[in-house]
């Protein structure tokens, strides 16, 4: 009994020993347990880190990109009695997978860069290239002459076309009679110590004696040689008025118009506004007769009440301006 005793205590010294051994295993490998943990978070951190790359270069999979050709290593099958692999290696060998899969993964960025350039180039190359100026290519060959000989061709005889008369021709402007060439030697050019003066005073004489087609020359020669005379603004006017009397409003307006724009406050602008709206009026064209009178009534508003009162009234009557 004394011996079975014995051996229960001593089975029961060696079960606590072995007890306190392992608890001291455990305790002192706690530290280290530790330190694999927060091992075990960074790598699971950059695994996915990877994966979420795998996606970002391969998105999708309804095959408009590039299906991933990169996957996790599979963890090999434990081998039944083969010894535990340590914490160490474990993580070696997930870092010898990482490493490859980023590996693969910068290898394949280049391949599908190099394939994209390869696209540009080639989409680049054909596309069609611009028009250019038509080029007309060779002359068609003439088709070839037959052996056979054509047939003959009666001549029909074909009555003669009469020819066309000739175009009148148009009738020379009569020369003046010896009575106007002897009245226009009648006026007397004026001589002075001004030129310019004698030359406006000669087509005012011109002008006055209803010698218009002449007063018209006359008062050209004037402006084109003395164009800052102090007698232009009288002479553009008389000008305008010579056409006028002579039956041509279209050409009178012209220089009434010109005379008015040229200097408003010439010696003959209001005579020449208001002559412009005479024009207009013979020509029908009442808008534009009305926008005289109103720009005349406006500006020259002495002169419409004074001067050239009468006139004004005149023209003012049989038009319907608002």
């Amino acid at each position: 009994m004394k011996r079975t005793l014995g051996a229960f205590r001593g089975t029961t010294r060696a079960q606590w020993l072995v007890t306190v051994a392992a608890a001291s295993m455990l305790f002192a490998g706690a530290p280290a347990n530790a330190q694999d943990a927060n091992t075990n978070l960074r790598l699971n951190k950059v695994e996915a880190e990877v994966r979420a790359l795998q996606r970002k270069v391969f998105p999708g999979s309804d095959g408009k990109f590039f299906e991933p050709q990169i996957s996790a290593t599979p963890a090999p099958a434990p081998v039944p009695g083969a010894p535990s692999t340590t914490p160490l290696s474990d993580v070696l060998t997930r870092m010898d997978s990482i490493e490859a899969q980023m590996a693969q993964l910068t290898a394949q960025v280049e391949q599908n860069t190099n394939r994209i350039g390869q696209l540009e180039a080639k989409l680049a190359a054909a596309a069609p290239a611009p028009q250019s100026d038509f080029v007309p290519g060779p002359a068609a060959a003439p088709a070839p002459a037959t052996s056979s000989p054509a047939p003959a061709v009666t001549p029909t005889p074909v009555a003669a076309t009469p020819r066309p008369a000739p175009a009148p021709v148009a009738a020379k402007p009569a020369a003046p009679s010896n009575s106007r060439i002897d009245g226009v030697k009648a006026i007397v050019k004026p001589q002075s110590a001004d030129p310019g003066d004698d030359e406006y005073s000669y087509g005012f004489r011109l002008w006055e004696a209803k010698y218009y087609p002449e007063a018209q020359q006359q008062l050209k020669l004037f402006l084109e040689k003395y164009p800052k005379h102090a007698r232009a603004s009288f002479g553009r006017n008389l000008l305008g008025r010579a056409y006028l009397d002579d039956g041509n409003p279209g050409e009178a307006a012209k220089w009434f118009l010109q005379n008015f724009q040229a200097d408003k406050r010439g010696d003959r602008a209001s005579d020449s506004l208001l002559y412009l709206a005479v024009s207009m009026k013979q020509l029908k064209d009442t808008k534009r007769a009305c926008i005289a009178l109103a720009e005349f009534s406006e500006t020259y508003a002495a002169e419409a009440a004074g001067r050239l009162a009468g006139l004004y009234n005149t023209t003012r009557n049989g038009l319907a301006c608002s």
